[in-house]
């Protein structure tokens, strides 16, 4: 990854040659770079060389549709406690963003499985996976509600229109103590999900909104920022205990 001089991120592949409005860097500068150096452009403008972590990499990679931001993907992973070696079964893959933070998380010795029905976005998602350089994600183009294939299963993530018709599914794939975790973007998906894991018997059911309120520091002081990341979906947790 290439930072500019006002702080612009780029990713770059391979040793081609890079353009942008401050200027070319050419192959061989890259070539000969390594992570921290500061090369210049033809113009004289600063580049920063950089290794990009995951959520560099999601700001920049291709993508086709909305992905989740990092106030609700923060909420499922420290929520869901998921850590190193677990496994996760997410539907609804879309870009691949949430796949690739299980992903990071899960590490090595653990395993995603990525369900996504559209062959274009999973075209999309295994690009960004392979493009990442993550070896521990699969992405499946099926369709979830066709049954899900993994067993013993620490966390299943959900982002699907109807995500309450694989619920029982969902709680046979878990394992003793796993996780269900659903998004939902609008109320009423958020309330029939609730009543169907209490019917079924999940427990430590409960629904969360996040909301992030940034602040500015001006010289004549620190206020909140007129403008917030307010709604942006509902998300749903459920244990199988």
């Amino acid at each position: 990854m290439i930072l500019d001089e006002r702080g612009k991120k780029y990713l770059i592949s391979g040793i081609e040659e890079f353009q942008s409005d401050l200027g070319i860097i050419t192959e061989e500068q890259i070539a000969n770079a390594k992570i921290g150096d500061e090369i210049k452009s033809h113009l004289n403008h600063s580049f920063k060389i950089m290794k990009p972590n995951v959520n560099d990499f999601i700001d920049l990679m291709e993508r086709k549709c909305s992905i989740l931001i990092q106030k609700d993907i923060g909420t499922v992973l420290a929520h869901t406690g998921l850590g190193s070696g677990d496994k996760v079964v997410d539907a609804g893959t879309g870009a691949g963003a949430i796949s690739l933070n299980f992903g990071n998380i899960v590490g090595d010795k653990g395993q995603v499985y990525s369900y996504e029905i559209r062959e274009d976005f999973a075209e999309i998602a295994s690009r960004n996976i392979k493009n990442f350089g993550i070896k521990n994600i699969k992405i499946k183009n099926q369709d979830i509600k066709e049954g899900i294939d993994e067993k013993d299963v620490d966390l299943i993530f959900l982002d699907l229109p109807r995500p309450f018709e694989i619920f029982e599914e969902a709680y046979d794939s878990l394992k003793l103590g796993g996780w269900l975790a659903v998004y939902s973007p609008y109320i009423d998906q958020a309330e029939i999900s609730y009543r169907i894991t209490k019917k079924l018997g999940f427990y430590n059911i409960k629904i969360i909104e996040t909301l992030q309120r940034n602040l500015e520091v001006r010289p004549q002081g620190v206020r909140p920022q007129t403008r917030m990341v307010g709604h942006s979906g509902y998300l749903l947790f459920a244990r199988k205990l």
